[in-house]
């Protein structure tokens, strides 16, 4: 038996798809039905579902960050009201989804191409592909949604002092507190706004308002001096992006 998790903040959305699936009783079985993804975490922990019906624009957490904050995520297909901008970057991944409001027929085509492919795909491939940039959430650009042990933390950007590389990982530094997120310096780089973080190291990025000065090292080496008393080794090229940013 196929056991499914309806992750959905609309009560009629999530009673649609339970109605559709009520046609395939017989393989597939609703373990769960959550409102947000903080319940759609524990449902998954709680119940290991093989397929999720997901939806992307919910409160407290997207989509996306709930199925960030997943080791082994399982399959999904969204449900979602995307414009359909968004829709062609799910296409080009062959990520199957529901564009709200959807009919039985279209449902059914979607459930049947997972089907086909269950067992087949490559899972953490998938994952990335719809983790990909040019589908995010706006206010991923504003908060870093991290998991720390069985608690999950929202981080507003303000609040981001520095960030390390650590190996597959980036070490995410406030005033008080760090925090391992499974993600790269360049994804950060990429998705930080760029007039308040610099790359300024292959190692490190720092939020321009904690810089206090620059010092000089040996041999025409320079560290950042944040507002913590953190001292932030400088490569060449991000001593020179400091500069231009500064207008020094």
């Amino acid at each position: 038996m196929i056991k499914t998790i309806l992750i959905d903040d609309e009560p009629l959305a999530r009673s649609i798809t339970r109605e559709y699936l009520q046609a395939h009783a017989a393989d597939i079985a609703v373990v769960a039905e959550c409102n947000d993804g903080f319940e759609g975490i524990k449902a998954i922990a709680h119940h290991k579902p093989d397929l999720i019906f997901l939806d992307i624009q919910m409160p407290k957490i997207n989509g996306f960050e709930m199925l960030e904050l997943l080791e082994q995520p399982p399959a999904v297909i969204f449900t979602t009201a995307f414009d359909e901008y968004a829709m062609k970057a799910f296409e080009a991944h062959a990520i199957d989804y529901l564009l709200k409001p959807f009919s039985r027929e279209r449902f059914d085509k979607a459930l049947e191409k997972w089907m086909q492919q269950r067992g087949h795909a490559d899972k953490s491939t998938q994952q990335a592909a719809i983790l990909r940039e040019e589908i995010r959430q706006p206010e991923e650009r504003t908060r870093v949604v991290v998991r720390e042990g069985g608690n999950i933390r929202i981080i507003p950007v303000q609040d981001i002092h520095y960030v390390e590389a650590y190996d597959d990982y980036v070490k995410i530094y406030t005033a008080k507190e760090m925090f391992l997120k499974k993600k790269t310096m360049s994804f950060y780089e990429q998705s930080l706004d760029p007039a308040q973080f610099i790359r300024v190291h292959r190692s490190y990025m720092i939020q321009l308002t904690q810089l206090t000065r620059i010092e000089p090292l040996e041999k025409d080496t320079h560290v950042a001096l944040l507002k913590s008393g953190v001292r932030i080794p400088l490569s060449k090229a991000g001593y020179s992006k400091l500069k231009s940013v500064l207008g020094i």
